[in-house]
């Protein structure tokens, strides 16, 4: 193997094992990275099933309960028209 060669194997293989190394080593940590996310979305999952679901977040008034059993609507509901224009 001619120094030619050497000096062009080093030029194109070295920065990928470089590259290879550095993205093994910073994937090391991925698992208790992970194991962290998980226990705070957990805690926060838990939390939000805690609160009030009927007081909004602001702790103004909530929603008002039907009496009767019967769907409220919360505003007008208009109809539409049967048929449509062609576009």
């Amino acid at each position: 193997m001619s120094t030619a060669e050497t000096v062009a194997a080093a030029v194109l293989i070295g920065p990928g094992v470089i590259l290879s190394a550095a993205a093994l080593i910073s994937q090391r940590g991925d698992k208790a990275d992970s194991a962290a996310v998980r226990q705070v979305l957990a805690e926060s999952a838990t939390h939000r099933a805690n609160r009030h679901a009927s007081a909004p977040p602001d702790g103004g008034e909530g929603a008002p309960a039907p009496t009767d059993g019967q769907h409220v609507p919360l505003a007008t509901v208009l109809p539409f028209p049967a048929a449509r224009r062609a576009a």
